[in-house]
């Protein structure tokens, strides 16, 4: 199949096999050209198949010696269709590890059915865990117990919130207008993205004793700047970030009869499908990264997982007075926070190509679905009914 790009909005329905692939492939070399870590050997990635989760993956496999289990929701290709970004992803990883090194779940992790799945695979294989990574965003979760459904939205609280956005594909620089949320709303948020179901993972695999001692379990949340604060920290995705955390404290005290711990990682604004969907962070972070490329500190998902890896061994991380890993210390630092917003004020349609990365930024974008990859022939066809490994039924799966 001739696999073309497909973009709707802030997805794409299409996703190149080779580009995915190669994607990969550069994430695994990256890590083992970095040199190893001690890192925990059993581990569970919740949201494994894009961005911070599979980075994760990645870096705890190829650079921590780790076997993982992860947990994707991915629709598989057909022969008229191509497979998610996500599918491609994991059976690229999962190609590259050897056999019993990997072993993936594919449905949703809000249900209890794939908890019992994923219960069941670890008695299998790994007897406990060492580590879980909790990296799940989605749209809407049905709740496992009462089987009602919630659906976030990404709005402010309070009043109406208006400011610069940047529209795709055109690039054009416009205002956006977000009324609030309502109660309901920001409920809904809050049960989608906060720390409800995080706590339900951990509940669950401390009851079914499948927990070693000292394990450790990393959620994955975002701070940003004053400048996002009112669509972003201050609004219903700030909230549920809030509950999130507010959950790991209390992860913590029922982990410690195993001298266990629960962290949240603060990480820093990179271009993936949920930060591209919220109104002026995708303008945000195209002048961040010409702030932070210019001075050489920029970094992607990769390095940033990597980091994380080696410093939670070394101890060398940088912890707030909240107790939060701040992943985010380059991007908050004082020189790039003092001249972002002196561009944001500038920043127009006219010159939105030269003052800042939004070229950069398109790019990063296509590359999440497999397009625009450096040495992939888009004119040749692909073979995409590509199986995960370790799923069983493979391809229908």
């Amino acid at each position: 199949m001739l696999v073309q790009p497909k973009f709707r909005g802030f997805i794409s329905i299409a996703a190149h096999p080779e580009g995915c692939a190669k994607n990969v492939a550069e994430q695994i070399k990256y890590v083992q050209g970095k040199g190893e870590f001690n890192g925990p050997k059993r581990v569970l990635v919740l949201g494994a198949s894009t961005g911070y989760g599979l980075a994760s993956r990645i870096a705890f496999t190829f650079a921590g010696g780790a076997r993982t289990i992860g947990v994707i929701y991915e629709r598989p290709p057909t022969a008229k269709r191509t497979a998610t970004a996500g599918w491609y992803n994991t059976a690229a990883f999962e190609q590259s590890t050897l056999e019993g090194q990997a072993y993936t779940v594919n449905g949703d992790a809000f249900s209890q059915a794939v908890k019992e799945e994923v219960y069941q695979l670890i008695k299998d294989h790994f007897g406990q865990l060492d580590a879980v990574i909790y990296s799940l965003a989605a749209p809407r979760r049905q709740h496992p117990s009462t089987g009602k459904i919630y659906k976030s939205v990404l709005k402010p609280l309070g009043s109406c919130f208006i400011d610069k956005t940047v529209v795709f594909p055109t690039k054009e620089v416009t205002n956006v207008r977000i009324e609030p949320a309502t109660p309901a709303e920001l409920e809904n948020t809050v049960m989608v993205m906060g720390g409800d179901d995080w706590r339900l993972w951990t509940e669950g695999l401390l009851r079914e004793g499948l927990l070693a001692k000292e394990f450790m379990t990393l959620a994955y949340s975002y701070l940003g700047p004053k400048l996002t604060e009112p669509i972003y920290r201050k609004g219903t995705i700030g909230k549920a970030k809030d509950h999130l955390e507010q959950t790991g404290v209390k992860l913590s005290s029922l982990l410690k009869p195993i001298f266990g711990s629960a962290k949240v990682a603060i990480n820093k604004a990179v271009v993936t499908q949920a930060s591209s969907a919220i109104p002026v962070v995708p303008l945000y972070i195209a002048i961040l990264f010409k702030l932070m490329k210019e001075q050489g500190t920029h970094e992607g998902c990769i390095e940033q997982m990597y980091r994380l890896g080696r410093g939670l061994v070394e101890d060398s991380l940088q912890l707030d007075n909240l107790g939060r890993i701040r992943l985010d210390d380059l991007e908050m630092s004082p020189l790039i926070q003092e001249e972002l917003p002196k561009i944001w004020k500038e920043v127009t349609t006219a010159n939105v190509c030269d003052i800042t990365d939004i070229i950069g930024y398109q790019r990063a974008f296509e590359q999440l679905f497999g397009f625009s990859v450096p040495g992939i022939d888009y004119t040749a066809a692909s073979e995409v009914e590509i199986p995960i490994r370790s799923l069983k039924n493979k391809i229908n799966s």
